[in-house]
């Protein structure tokens, strides 16, 4: 992107609607296309009515794009949400799926809240206190989980409940009972998200799997087989959309599980929200910042309206978001169109909707917990270096065994003692020591003296956000002991980002060690900790 490109960034509000709607009505369209069957497949999963992840995409879409701090992001519901979601509707509810979805959506507006707040105080850049491994860690389990789950339902099962360990030992009983019918579209849904990117088509793939899974349904008359039998195989909506609107039950507001899924659902949906909008700004052609904390906000109010009215918690989502970039979208509007295109067909076409099998959702899901937890996944940690391969794989196994939420704090309890075993002082945890000095009118000096981690680098953070641009800043690492790996990622981006504003970054000094060839593995710069 050239210098001109990126000084004729598309305008925003309504002057951004005239400028750039047909562009941004292209990609609204395209990403709506994806969002559909997303939105239908995560609610199910997530022990919700399939209408609620409609009712979150159209609140994102329609309201928080108004109000957000980003450009380019499609906010709406995550593969990444459903284990929190699931997991507090079945702990609220105690076997009653109803009572647990509404006890669940009081805990959305709970932690809705929270998000506003964290917003509005500024602490959006918590989420760099996550180290890079245990975040993919995090994302990889829950694609675990949503592999396991979703297997039974692409193959016309329903597992005894119990443990994840149970419901992924049950699999192959569910595979030598498995509906044919069922099966054949599950397998074709996968065969189509497989193979279709080869074709070159801009249709996105989800779509083609929901079309081919209503001809088979059609085919097999599974509506029929349904209602004879008692068993629900296609989605079911309301035909008068209002008739989908839940409200929540507060009536468990002071138990123990009530608050575990608040801190889950506020955890995880901020995280992934903030790393997607960071992901999606580098992909950004124009270059533009997102306001993150603004942004967090504005995912709080939209969440805050969702669980009011019966919908799932949203966030950023990097996929739609990233479909959305390539798409050609200019601004904000994109997003808009996208809901609104929703709310349009939720209204309209409420047949076609359950028409759709629950088995093309499921391939939808697995394909999507596959490229969560892929081999290629675990290869691209181990390449950073085999300490980010250990923590990774205790993230993995502790979310399995555990939840969410102990998790990762497993995993960042593990990073911060290899940390210590490396030879950081304590007091060098979580406290950073660094200097920046003027050298003359367009040199800045930043001098790291000691550690610079995953756990206190966030005023290095914010003191190089707050630099002049266009100058030349020399990062002096002579002096520095260990910079770790989530460190050296930040290092990186923020080169890129200040040189594509007209300065320059220069690093200086020379590493001890290096943990393994990869160019942003952790590293020690001396020999003996200065801090």
């Amino acid at each position: 992107m050239n210098n001109l490109s990126r000084s004729a960034k598309p305008q925003t509000g309504l002057a951004g609607l005239k400028e750039n709607w047909r562009s941004d009505l292209q990609s609204g369209l395209l990403v709506f296309l994806i969002a559909l069957p997303l939105c239908l497949g995560i609610s199910v999963a997530s022990g919700f009515p399939p209408s609620a992840g409609i009712i979150t995409a159209i609140i994102g879409g329609v309201l928080v794009s108004r109000i957000s701090g980003s450009y380019l992001t499609i906010n709406g519901p995550a593969a990444g949400l459903i284990v929190v979601v699931l997991a507090a509707v079945q702990a609220l509810g105690e076997g009653d799926a109803m009572a647990g979805y509404r006890y669940t959506l009081a805990a959305i507006v709970v932690a809705s809240v929270l998000q506003v707040l964290m917003g509005f105080y500024k602490l959006g850049q918590l989420s760099s206190f996550f180290p890079t491994s245990v975040v993919h860690g995090m994302l990889a389990a829950i694609g675990i989980i949503i592999i396991a789950t979703q297997t039974h339902v692409m193959l016309g099962g329903v597992p005894e409940p119990g443990s994840l360990f149970s419901i992924i030992a049950q699999i192959p009983h569910s595979l030598l009972s498995m509906n044919a019918e069922i099966g054949l579209i599950s397998f074709l849904g996968l065969l189509v998200l497989i193979t279709w990117p080869f074709t070159g088509s801009r249709i996105p793939a989800p779509i083609i799997v929901v079309l081919v899974g209503i001809l088979f349904a059609w085919h097999f008359n599974l509506a029929q087989d349904a209602a004879a039998s008692g068993s629900k195989f296609l989605v079911s909506i309301s035909e008068n959309f209002s008739g989908d609107f839940y409200f929540p039950d507060f009536s468990k507001l002071f138990s123990v599980a009530f608050w575990e899924a608040v801190f889950s659902i506020s955890l995880v949906g901020s995280l992934e929200s903030l790393l997607s909008t960071t992901a999606i700004d580098k992909l950004d052609p124009y270059k533009r910042s997102s306001d993150l904390d603004h942004d967090l906000t504005a995912v709080g109010v939209g969440n805050v309206v969702a669980g009011f009215i019966g919908g799932l918690p949203m966030i950023a989502e990097i996929v739609r978001s990233s479909e959305n970039v390539n798409n050609g979208a200019k601004t904000a509007w994109a997003n808009f169109f996208h809901g609104l295109l929703l709310l349009l067909f939720v209204v309209l076409f409420p047949r076609l909707i359950n028409s759709i099998p629950l088995a093309s959702l499921a391939a939808i899901l697995v394909y999507t917990g596959y490229r969560l937890a892929s081999p290629e996944t675990f290869y691209r940690v181990r390449e950073v270096g085999k300490e980010q391969l250990f923590m990774f794989v205790v993230t993995i196994i502790g979310v399995l065994a555990t939840d969410l939420l102990m998790g990762v704090i497993l995993g960042i309890i593990v990073k911060l003692a290899i940390n210590m075993a490396r030879g950081v002082w304590p007091n060098n945890l979580f406290k950073i020591h660094f200097t920046i000095e003027q050298q003359d009118k367009d040199t800045l000096t930043v001098k790291l003296l000691g550690s610079a981690l995953f756990s206190n680098f966030l005023p290095l953070k914010k003191a190089l956000a707050q630099l002049d641009k266009g100058k030349t800043v020399i990062l002096d690492f002579s002096d520095g002991y260990l910079i770790d790996h989530t460190v050296m990622e930040f290092i990186h981006d923020y080169t890129q980002n200040y040189e594509a504003q007209g300065g320059r970054c220069r690093k200086i000094g020379k590493a001890f060690e290096t943990f393994s060839d990869h160019a942003l593995a952790a590293r020690l710069m001396t020999a003996d900790d200065r801090k």
